[in-house]
């Protein structure tokens, strides 16, 4: 089958009909069709770890959450459906799985066609494609709100419906140690404010871009940066953090990729037993989980604004 992309949707060049993207305004009749309101799409392999702190905040903000499985081994779907059961909001919940392995980051990324199913950009189309709503939430399966952050998003969330804007998320890197539950490192030494927040429609779509997928986004366009301390980035200590990578090479130059630089760092840093300036090592009371701590005290209470390091990072490649 040759792969074709038109204005109805994606077939893929493998011919797996089933998984060809048909544009969600599309099957609407357009895209006053689609639901008002706002739906986060999460992306997951092996998030079992972090789920149950991730989504019981994010279905509270969201009007939907879709959790899409990529191939996990660790229980991942099971735990996605036993939080959301023991939140009382299963009935926002849905998941899908996207059986086929997709291409890494960098030159694994580079190697695929963008209409392959095994492509970064076709995988995110197709996730993207199952959105029933006029607003959509890129979330990664390790994103935890804060107190501040569930509150603010709530509120945006129904605002931007029908309002053709993107939202920037800032998130700060919350690293752990399964070992010492009660301790944690926060990185405060990164600026860092990604676009996740995007209308669904034609001119926002996902492109391949030199090392990872990219949103179409038109020019000119309503840009909103929430403050900083919404939201945390867990990071395993004895996990693989950089599995979605090719090689760690991939990103040792690259002025895009000065954020991964910096998490590295940090990563092998505190690995090592040393805290990297702009570091800040927490410990929660007693019988208190530090991501609990950090989500409803540290970072709601710490003094505004937050102080931030320097280094900005995007990763904006915008089109």
């Amino acid at each position: 089958m040759t792969a074709h992309a038109g204005p109805t949707g994606l077939r893929n060049l493998e011919g797996h009909a089933e998984y060809d993207v048909t544009w969600p305004w599309v099957a609407a009749g357009g895209v006053r069709g689609l639901r008002s309101g706002s739906t986060a799409v999460l992306r997951v392999k092996d998030e079992a770890p972090s789920l149950p702190w991730v989504l019981p905040p994010l279905l509270r903000s969201m009007d939907h959450v879709l959790v899409v499985d990529n191939g996990s081994t660790d229980g991942t779907p099971e735990v996605t459906t036993a939080t959301a059961e023991r939140a009382g909001l299963a009935h926002k919940l849905t998941l899908a799985s996207y059986p086929f392995e997709v291409a890494r980051a960098g030159a694994e990324h580079r190697a695929v066609h963008e209409l392959s199913v095994h492509s970064l950009s076709y995988f995110y189309n197709w996730c993207f494609a199952q959105v029933g709503t006029r607003y959509s939430f890129k979330w990664d399966g390790d994103m935890v709100l804060t107190a501040e952050g569930e509150a603010s998003l709530a509120d945006l969330a129904w605002q931007v419906g029908d309002v053709q804007s993107i939202i920037r998320v800032p998130r700060h890197g919350l690293y752990l140690d399964s070992r010492e539950p009660r301790r944690g490192w926060l990185d405060l030494g990164l600026r860092n404010a990604e676009e996740w927040g995007f209308p669904i429609g034609p001119d926002f779509v996902f492109t391949k871009a030199f090392e990872w997928e990219v949103r179409t986004t038109p020019k000119p366009v309503v840009s909103i940066g929430l403050p900083h301390g919404l939201c945390v980035e867990l990071k395993h200590l004895d996990g693989d953090e950089f599995a979605h990578w090719t090689d760690p090479a991939s990103f040792a130059t690259s002025y895009r990729n000065k954020r991964k630089r910096r998490e590295w760092e940090v990563f092998h840093a505190l690995k090592a037993g040393e805290v990297p300036a702009g570091v800040h090592a927490i410990e929660a009371p007693e019988g208190v989980h530090v991501v609990d701590h950090v989500t409803r005290t540290w970072l709601p209470q710490a003094p505004r604004p937050l102080e931030v390091g320097t280094v900005v990072a995007s990763d904006d490649q915008r089109t």
